[in-house]
């Protein structure tokens, strides 16, 4: 009958002796297959025990026996329940009769089933009586049923339909019998296997209906703002999450959709883009900013406010996209950033994310640290047993005998092809090809893949291995650099899928070869354990702001090195989610010279993404510091030109400062401290210099109310055709691209290459790398190249004095000065604050 129609029945047979807890792992692999639309447990009653039935999910559960269905169908809510199949196919028989019986005697009918059929009986009008199987309580029964009615109506003297109901359908085997006038009538239980299939096809259909997009029924919390405003860590324990898969639930994610870890956050599995793939993207805006002062002029907190603001206030589906933070300057610098652009404060942002945000969080740091450590200790030990065995060895040693067979990984076919090599059978292969197969001959002064971790240790930052009697002297110089530097974040960032990231983490190139050609983690035959250290870290982690407005926090690539911006992923996800009229509003880091030029040319190339907004971040502190104002430092008080009404060095950097030039509608903001007076003047020369829009924000004090202003010149902004483009074509060769940004972006006149450079340029035209895009590494305290050059500087020459290469994320990256990977402590870390009670588990100090 089911194939009849339609469906595809498996039948799965466990042996009669099988415990509860065997029964329930079959339950839960149906439960976790998409596969079943309806389950329907056939088994004997004594295993249909009440943590069996309530192992199946609701929603397959077709023979509606759970304890949530019943009780669906007993609140008569059947938009999500079952009725029984059983139970429906006794009211359908008692329809086709025509029969409108008024009191109806049950026998037998315990659990589940019995309730279902009293709930419609007694919803069709009827009076339900129950009976237990005793003979003689059921003649009594009987007799006391036929008195009543003779007393009340003497003239109903027809015998009535009694039901019964003996084994409830548990087993097939036993007939169910129903008398009608006496007479026997079968055939119920064809009725009941089509009306469970019914429930199976609705099944299907709500399964389908749940695959499409669903509006989103967010709620808000609450903030009751303060002043003064507090510390960040009293703000957040002030308030109380909502249950992250509540939230969840609330922008239209599917519980398969989430893996939470712990109450308040969870990873968003990527099968939500094949699932929405036909849904229109909502509206993606940038937030960038002005070029900074060392304490950085806080993207992240308008992020978080406008989002705030366009979700909880206007009511417009919104979407917050952030950088995960390094754990290394938590216990480093309190409000530094210095080098590191991946530092963002825990609460600062007004976020409603407990103190793992700037500690673990879901653990995507520790598998990048990880995954970038075997590709280090893999280099290291390839380099050593190359050198200390003979061809013959190598090959016997790579390609093991296992069983009397020895076969080729499929990494390694992959490498054979490659290298030209078509046989696969590894006893059919030459000498000359055994040797071109085992030998990478990597050149340890050309190796130039460092080992990472997150935490600030300055005495990393030059190290020698190899020291020990066992490496057989094999000593080289290297270097540790903080995790974010990896190549394998920027990676993160930049991919879009699982099958992309796997592709680019083969083809990073980790050292060239003592004949000039370049070696990948592929050639080393590790790409494949490095996507599986990978696997969890591709997915967006889910949490939620102080409003309760939802947010992606993914990877957080270093911003000078690197692009320094969130997850290609995240954004996507989160464009899905939103919406056609909704928002996603993500950052760029450090100034718009840095991290907007890359968001601009290296992430949009790689998303196909284009934004349809910029917000532009300033503040009078900067742009005072930019017209000529003393310089500023973390830990130390703000001069007194930064905290008086100055008008003379504003003007300056108003009239100096050559604003980068936007092809989207883009609204400027002022936030933080200042007297109405400098915010009126900047707002009045920003809108004259082409700003869609220019307003205050006063988000870190009030929340998302403080930013109302911003989003409804972001909605509005938003609503106008933006005209994106990028500032160089692919094929423009490689000194003109770099020649193009600091001509464009900074205002240089003309650049300098080192003749290290320039040969390195000619080295990655003659490898194919010429079409790449540049990701400059240069200081983020100034357009120039040199920190201490405030403003718009002119009349200078950008130095180039190194060019590198990251294949696998995909740009190349030009050194323009001294960059440092690896930052160091201070004299008086933040450690030193932090602190845990081991009553409360509270931790102190985090900022």
């Amino acid at each position: 009958m089911a194939g009849k129609i339609g469906l595809n029945v498996t039948q799965i047979c466990l042996p009669r002796e099988c415990t509860e807890d065997e029964i329930i792992e079959e339950v839960l692999k149906l439960n976790e297959d998409p596969r079943v639309h309806g389950v329907y447990l056939h088994l004997p009653p004594a295993s249909l025990t009440s943590r069996v039935l309530n192992t199946l999910r609701p929603e397959k559960d077709v023979d509606g026996v759970s304890d949530l269905n019943v009780g669906r169908l007993v609140r008569g809510d059947m938009n999500q329940g079952f009725i029984p199949p059983l139970a429906n196919a006794v009211m359908e028989l008692l329809a086709r009769h025509g029969e409108q019986r008024k009191i109806v005697l049950v026998v037998g009918g315990e659990g589940p089933l019995g309730v279902a059929l009293q709930c419609l009986m007694q919803r069709r009008g009827m009076v339900v009586l129950h009976s237990r199987r005793s003979s003689e309580v059921l003649q009594k029964q009987v007799c006391t049923h036929r008195c009543m009615r003779a007393h009340t109506d003497i003239h109903l003297h027809k015998a009535h339909l009694h039901v019964s109901i003996d084994t409830l359908c548990f087993d097939h085997s036993v007939a169910v019998t129903y008398l009608y006038h006496g007479m026997e009538m079968s055939g119920v239980g064809p009725l009941t296997a089509a009306l469970r299939m019914q429930n199976v096809v609705q099944s299907s259909s709500r399964w389908a209906q749940g695959q499409q997009y669903r509006p989103w029924t967010l709620r808000s919390l609450k903030l009751q703002p303060l002043s003064p405003v507090p510390s960040d860590i009293e703000i957040s324990r002030a308030q109380t999450p909502k249950p992250v898969d509540q939230l969840a639930q609330e922008i239209g994610l599917l519980q398969e959709e989430t893996e939470a870890y712990g109450r308040t956050k969870a990873k968003v599995r990527l099968s939500l883009l094949d699932r929405l793939r036909e849904q229109p993207d909502g509206k993606y805006v940038l937030v960038a900013g002005i070029t900074p002062t060392p304490l950085g002029e806080g993207k992240s907190t308008v992020v978080i406010g406008l989002v705030q603001a366009l979700s909880a206030h206007l009511k417009l589906n919104s979407f917050a996209c952030l950088r995960q933070p390094s754990q290394g300057p938590t216990f480093g610098v309190k409000g530094q950033r210095g080098q590191i652009s991946t530092h963002i404060s825990m609460l600062e942002i007004s976020m409603l994310i407990n103190e793992s945000f700037n500690l673990h969080l879901t653990g995507d740091i520790h598998a990048i640290t990880a995954a970038n450590n075997l590709v280090a200790a893999a280099i290291d030990a390839r380099m050593l047993h190359e050198a200390t065995q003979k061809d013959k060895a190598l090959y016997s040693r790579l390609v093991p005998s296992v069983n009397g067979v020895r076969r080729f990984s499929p990494i390694q076919i992959s490498r054979l092809r490659r290298l030209g090599i078509s046989e696969i059978d590894p006893s059919a292969l030459t000498p000359q090809e055994v040797s071109s197969f085992v030998r990478l001959d990597l050149d340890p002064a050309k190796v130039t893949w460092q080992r990472v971790v997150d935490t600030n240790d300055r005495f990393l930052r030059k190290i020698t291995v190899g020291q020990a009697s066992t490496e057989k002297g094999h000593v080289r110089e290297t270097q540790f650099d903080i995790a974010v530097a990896s190549e394998i974040m920027a990676i993160l960032a930049l991919a879009d899928g699982l099958g992309d990231m796997k592709t680019r983490l083969g083809r990073m190139v980790v050292g060239s070869s003592r004949s000039g050609q370049p070696v990948t983690a592929e050639d080393l035959g590790v790409s494949g354990a490095l996507a599986v250290l990978m696997k969890d870290a591709i997915k967006p982690t889910l949490m939620q702001t102080l409003e309760g407005s939802p947010v992606f926090v993914h990877a957080g690539p270093f911003a000078n090195i690197a692009h320094g911006n969130s997850s290609v992923l995240a954004d996507k996800l989160a464009l899905k989610l939103v919406g056609e009229d909704g928002f996603v509003v993500t950052e760029a880091g450090f100034g718009a010279d840095i991290g907007m030029e890359k968001f601009f040319n290296i992430k949009c190339r790689a998303s196909g993404l284009r934004p349809n907004v910029v917000v532009l971040v300033a503040t009078v502190r900067a742009l005072k510091m930019h017209g000529g104002g003393p310089n500023v430092s973390a830990g130390s008080p703000l001069p007194r030109e930064y905290i008086d009404e100055s008008h003379h060095s504003l003007l300056q950097s108003l009239q100096l400062f050559p604003w980068f030039p936007l092809w989207l509608p883009s609204p400027w903001l002022l936030h933080r401290t200042d007297t109405q007076a400098e915010i009126d003047l900047v707002c009045q020369m920003a809108k004259e210099s082409g700003a869609s829009d220019a307003v205050p924000c006063h988000h870190w004090a009030r929340g998302g109310r403080g930013s109302v202003e911003l989003a409804q010149a972001v909605k509005q902004a938003g609503s106008q055709p933006s005209h994106f483009q990028f500032l160089y074509s692919q094929e423009t060769p490689i000194v003109e691209k770099i020649r193009m940004i600091a001509q464009k972006v900074y205002g240089a006149d003309d650049i300098e290459l080192s003749p290290e450079a320039q040969a390195k340029i000619d080295y990655y035209n003659q490898q194919g790398y010429g079409k790449l895009p540049i990701c400059m590494a240069k200081t983020h305290l100034s357009l120039s190249h040199l920190p201490e050059k405030k403003g718009a500087p002119t009349g200078f020459t950008l130095p180039i004095r190194d060019i590198r290469a990251s294949i696998g994320a995909g740009f190349i990256y030009p050194l323009v000065g001294t960059m440092s990977t690896m930052p160091g402590l201070p004299t008086r870390p933040c450690f030193y604050d932090i602190d845990l009670d081991p009553v409360t588990e509270e931790i102190t100090g985090l900022f």
